[in-house]
């Protein structure tokens, strides 16, 4: 698959798929296509339709298969931000605030991800229910606002607003504190 992700500050990634090559998405988030992708839509399975909706996605999502010749599917970030691409493998997962997965290829997973400590549910906002990706390929996540990227070593800490974690690495972990005198 070759990809180009192109506007602003509505983006879209137009994805150029070779002959049984597949993308899942869910509804909503394709905007056009060539006449050979075949869609179908897919819950895969309870629990997974469950954890989907947990996650804040949608609990079908459609899968687009490209038939035939190559053939072409965009998809559009549904607010103003950016359009990240990620290559999942193991040891290299990305988890995702909620709401933030566009589109992925086939043999990336999508699962919901809680954070560990309990306080985080009642305290922790938007960080306490995330979704991690896992498998082989690419994912696109959509972020409301521009990313600025951090690469920290090992060890180090940065203290972030959970309103304003996008994403980060599966080697990463986020532990959510309440302010000091909070009462």
């Amino acid at each position: 698959m070759k990809y180009d992700i192109v506007g602003s500050p509505l983006p879209v990634v137009i994805c150029t798929l070779n002959a049984g090559e597949k993308m899942i998405t869910e509804k909503g988030s394709m905007c056009w296509m060539t006449p050979n992708m075949k869609m179908e839509t897919n819950a895969g399975g309870i629990g997974k339709a469950f954890s989907k909706m947990f996650s804040g996605e949608a609990m079908f999502q459609n899968i687009y298969t490209c038939m035939g010749t190559d053939g072409m599917i965009a998809f559009a970030s549904s607010f103003p931000g950016s359009i990240i691409p990620f290559e999942v493998s193991p040891g290299n997962e990305i988890v995702i605030q909620k709401g933030g997965f566009l589109a992925m290829e086939e043999g990336v997973n999508l699962n919901v991800q809680f954070q560990r400590k309990l306080g985080a549910g009642f305290f922790g906002g938007e960080g306490f229910i995330m979704q991690r990706a896992s498998g082989y390929g690419l994912v696109f996540l959509e972020i409301d606002g521009s990313c600025i990227k951090y690469d920290l070593q090992p060890g180090q800490q940065l203290i972030v607003d959970t309103g304003y974690v996008a994403a980060y690495t599966g080697n990463c972990t986020m532990d959510i504190q309440t302010v000091k005198g909070f009462k």
